[in-house]
């Protein structure tokens, strides 16, 4: 069984993927009275599951009338792809990041989920041991040639 937090998740996607916008505005509250949760878990999930990395734009405004604003930000078109993601790693990379670009890219169908997969395990700080900012260059470079093997130059 599914947990609260892949159910809302599964629910702000769905809603984001019917927008003709690409953007959704939700309030917090009616959000958390529709799953009967506290608007905390609704804030948990924003902030985890629609990061810049991961490839959401999220705006929020507190109060009275807040709301909060979340905007598929769309990967470039295959031809442009590759300066993009060479732009994206530079010369070095996070864990973080890496992790939020591979997951982009499956999301955009750009990668299957076992070549995200396989790419999460090879870039991970458990893998990868050696000391920063070592680490982050190895990550760049090896996360660069295997976007290069898979996507095409």
């Amino acid at each position: 069984m599914r947990n609260i937090s892949d159910i809302i998740e599964q629910y702000l996607k769905s809603i984001l993927h019917e927008s003709p916008e690409g953007m959704v505005e939700i309030q917090r509250n009616d959000l958390a009275d529709e799953f009967s949760c506290v608007p905390s878990q609704i804030n948990y999930v924003i902030s985890t599951r629609f990061t810049l990395e991961k490839g959401y734009l999220v705006e929020s405004k507190r109060g009275g009338g807040g709301y909060v604003r979340i905007q598929r930000i769309e990967l470039p078109a295959h031809s442009a792809l590759h300066n993009h993601l060479h732009h994206s790693i530079g010369d070095e990379i996070g864990q973080t990041a890496a992790e939020g670009l591979i997951y982009q890219l499956e999301e955009a169908r750009f990668l299957s989920k076992r070549e995200a997969g396989l790419m999460r395990a090879a870039v991970s700080r458990e893998i990868i041991l050696v000391k920063l900012p070592y680490r982050d260059q190895i990550r760049a470079r090896m996360l660069k040639a295997m976007l290069i093997s898979l996507l095409g130059k």
